[in-house]
């Protein structure tokens, strides 16, 4: 069985912080075929839809749609803020390779 993907704290905190609750958006975590590895990630604010899992904290929602759902079995959704600037992150237990970019990843 697969395990849903876990969202951090301060993942759930930083969307607080822009507010997209409050605008009734939620992060988007898709999985798509490209990118320099073979699949990628997209990662942005949308609105939810019927048939998406929705994860849910600090009045935050982080949503992924049924086909990337297996691609992020047991994933780690966290936010980061690095010198190179801040983002969403994803640690992918599924991932066989990622490319420097960690937007691009094999299986």
């Amino acid at each position: 069985m697969d395990l849903p993907p876990k969202v951090t704290e301060r993942a759930f905190a930083r969307l607080a912080e822009i507010g997209a609750g409050d605008e009734g958006q939620a992060l988007r975590i898709a999985v798509e075929g490209g990118g320099c590895s073979g699949f990628q990630y997209d990662i942005r604010l949308d609105r939810p839809a019927k048939d998406d899992l929705v994860l849910e904290g600090q009045g935050q929602k982080v949503v992924v749609d049924t086909v990337s759902l297996p691609f992020l079995s047991g994933a780690v959704i966290d936010f980061t803020e690095e010198l190179i600037g801040a983002r969403f992150t994803i640690e992918n237990p599924n991932a066989s390779s990622s490319c420097g970019c960690g937007t691009s990843f094999s299986m």
